[in-house]
């Protein structure tokens, strides 16, 4: 079983930095997507930024030049968030997708706020 575990969130001052990580326990063979997905109250969860097995990167546009994923190896996931706005406050969660099959984190708590 494979299972993401968070760590890093907190509060921050607008303009602020926090480095986001993951660690996945259990075996990952073959090719996989990993990487954060964020909800804000009220609003639907979105996708943030992916890795692939195949170092593809995507970001939305909302984080495009202010955030990075970054990965050890695939047990290993990092999010540098970096100029920090007030809209960046949702609960981040880290994912991998192994074939069909999608594991998720519980969650870390980012809040910007002055």
């Amino acid at each position: 079983q494979v299972q993401p575990v968070e760590s890093g969130g907190g509060l921050v001052q607008p303009g602020g930095s926090l480095r986001l990580s993951c660690v996945l326990s259990g075996s990952i063979f073959g090719g996989y997507a990993m990487g954060w997905y964020r909800q804000a109250p009220g609003k639907e969860r979105e996708l943030v930024a992916q890795i692939t097995s195949g170092s593809s990167l995507y970001y939305a546009a909302a984080v495009t030049g202010r955030f990075t994923i970054s990965r050890d190896n695939a047990k290993n996931l990092s999010l540098q968030m970096n100029s920090l706005k007030p809209e960046d406050t949702a609960v981040y969660y880290c994912y991998i997708r192994l074939g069909t099959k999608d594991y998720w984190g519980q969650g870390t708590q980012v809040t910007v706020s002055s």
